[in-house]
Parts: C-alpha cells; sequence; structure tokens
C-alpha cells in the first residue's frame, strides 16, 4: 500500500499515511488508540497485513475526527512512526491498538486521499546519539524513576535507558503535563541534554525542581 520512494535519497525518504493527533508520540514512546473512522480503520488493517508504520503528527489547527474530508486538519511537520505491537477488535468496525514509537521523520510533501487520508513523503530523522545526562540533570531522572514507578509497567516502555539523556527527556516529556506546543518543541530538539536543560528550566519556573 506505501513503499520507499525512489531516488538517490530513497535510503533516508519514505511514502506514510499520516494519523494527525492531538498528542505527542517520541521516539520509544506507547501510545494506545482507539481507532473508528473509516479512513483510519482501513489504514490500521493495511499495517497490520504488511507490518508497515504509520505516522503521528500533532494536529496545530483542526479537529481528530473529520467533519469534511476535503478540509482535513493541520499538523506539524516532525512527527514519528508508529508501530502497532497489540490490537484487538472489540466489536466490529471498532480497533483498540497499541502502537510504539520509532524513529522521527520530517515531512516533504503530503497529499490528501478522496477519503480524507493524508498522504506523505517524508524523511526519517536520524536518531540522536545516545549519551548519559549531565550532573545537573541528576533530578529529572530521579523524577522520572519516581514516575515510571506509579504508572506502571503496562504504560511505560519495558526497554528502559535512565543513563540515555535523550530517552530520558522523550520519556518526562510525554509523562509530564506540558502544553502541546512545548510537548512539540521538545520532539524537535536533536539534542539529549539540550532537551532536559529545557525541560529543568521550564519546572524549576514551575517550582516543581
Amino acid at each position: 500500500m506505501f513503499s520507499f520512494l525512489r531516488g538517490a535519497s530513497a535510503c533516508n525518504t519514505m511514502q506514510l499515511p499520516l494519523f494527525p493527533l492531538r498528542t505527542v508520540l517520541y521516539p520509544g514512546g506507547i501510545l494506545p488508540l482507539r481507532i473508528f473512522e473509516q479512513r483510519y480503520v482501513e489504514l490500521t488493517k493495511a499495517c497490520l497485513k504488511d507490518g508497515s508504520p504509520f505516522g503521528v503528527c500533532l494536529i496545530t489547527r483542526g479537529e481528530e475526527v473529520a467533519r469534511d474530508p476535503a478540509a482535513p486538519a493541520q499538523f506539524a511537520t516532525i512527527g514519528t512512526l508508529a508501530t502497532i505491537d497489540e490490537w484487538d477488535m472489540p466489536e466490529l468496525g471498532i480497533f483498540h491498538v497499541r502502537t510504539a514509537g520509532g524513529a522521527r521523520f520530517e515531512v516533504l510533501s503530503h497529499a490528501v486521499r478522496p477519503d480524507g487520508l493524508v498522504v506523505a513523503n517524508v524523511a526519517r530523522i536520524p536518531a540522536e546519539p545516545a549519551v548519559a545526562p549531565t550532573a545537573a540533570h541528576a533530578p529529572l531522572v530521579q523524577l522520572l524513576e519516581v514516575l515510571a514507578t506509579r504508572i506502571g509497567p503496562r504504560h511505560f516502555p519495558a526497554a528502559r535507558a535512565f543513563d540515555d539523556a535523550s530517552w530520558v527527556g522523550y520519556r518526562l516529556a510525554e509523562l509530564l503535563p506540558l502544553p502541546l506546543p512545548i510537548k512539540q518543541g521538545m520532539l524537535e530538539i536533536n539534542d539529549g541534554n539540550v532537551r532536559l536543560e529545557v525541560l529543568r528550566q521550564f519546572l524549576a519556573q514551575q517550582g516543581v525542581l
């Protein structure tokens, strides 16, 4: 249904169906979804059949549920690949899925199909180098350890990397009640310790740290 593009940048570029949402998915994160709109039901079936991902992008204007397929929601151009790792169909036409966040991507161009599904040409963004959090960010690591214990393993990634600044920053950004524009900003930062420093300053301003 969706395939890698051919050409000089084929190794880094792909065609991807998008699922704009009022949430931000981060690499390594978990995102449960209840899918009932027909365009996304068909998308889910295709992804389950092929084992292929779709893209999650934050809606910047508009609604998740389409009222007019000819006027889709506007969305951020930096998103995250989502792969379905668990699914159920509790009733006909409704999927409950759990998705796992993969690589980030940038939308280069997109088109809207007649049913309202957005299909985009995207470029994968390379993963950040794994670096340890600085000593100044130790309180953020401790905060994340507390939050992980409170929410339980079902809603927290099984693979843990408290010694990786990028991983710690992504997990805090998804768990903390940050405004959506700030959550999107955390996704767009390309340095793990810079992300932690922005989070540290924000939490200090809020009196959390």
